[in-house]
């Protein structure tokens, strides 16, 4: 009995060390999805050429990443391109993630912590994957909810109701996205202007 005891207050111990690693990994995680949609959202833009010059509308084209919530205030990734000028992205227009194939789409007046759709790809979900909880953008995206791209890599805010071509649109100073977790700790990514270079803040190499 006593080596029983023995055990099981060992493995509580270990467990509780092992804990607060498990949480800094499910952030990294969130943050690299994160970073590796923002620059697949940048080279989608630079690859699948969208803009019609002869359109006025055609800045409303901009290939886009959003961070959104979903009607239970979930917060979920969208990627895409507003190829009929409608003002948003619908599924047919969204990004098709390379992983498993399937839009990375939802519509924010569904709940996204329902299980989701099988239709639909589930890495897309942050609150259910990774348990990010709310996210906020300052500078250049200050107060915004997604970031659009041109065919140039180059990153533009403020573009999906554009009915003019006057490039106000473009990004002149650097945004950063931060995103607070469960428990209150947060990761940021941030894209800097012209080059759209993006990277996830206090870590250089990635």
């Amino acid at each position: 009995m006593l080596e029983l005891v023995f055990v099981i207050v060992v493995l509580g111990i270990i467990a509780s060390l092992a804990m607060p690693r498990f949480d800094r990994d499910l952030k990294q995680e969130a943050a690299d999805t994160v970073l590796s949609d923002i620059r697949y959202t940048q080279n989608l833009a630079m690859k699948d050429f969208r803009q019609d010059f002869t359109d006025t509308k055609w800045q409303m084209s901009f290939w886009k990443i959003t961070f959104e919530k979903c009607s239970d205030n979930a917060i979920f990734i969208g990627i895409g391109s507003d190829k009929d000028y409608q003002g948003d992205t619908d599924k047919d227009e969204a990004a098709i993630d390379p992983v498993n194939g399937l839009p990375m789409f939802w519509k924010n007046t569904d709940k996204c912590e329902d299980g989701g759709d099988s239709t639909v790809s589930d890495t897309i979900f942050l609150t259910r994957k990774f348990g990010v909880k709310s996210v906020s953008s300052t500078g250049g995206c200050k107060d915004l909810k997604h970031i659009g791209f041109d065919h140039l890599g180059r990153p533009h805010v403020s573009f999906s109701g554009s009915n003019a071509p006057d490039y106000s649109s473009y990004m002149n100073t650097a945004c950063t996205f931060t995103f607070k977790m469960s428990d209150d700790t947060t990761f940021a990514v941030t894209i800097e202007p012209e080059t759209g270079y993006a990277y996830i803040v206090d870590q250089n190499a990635s």
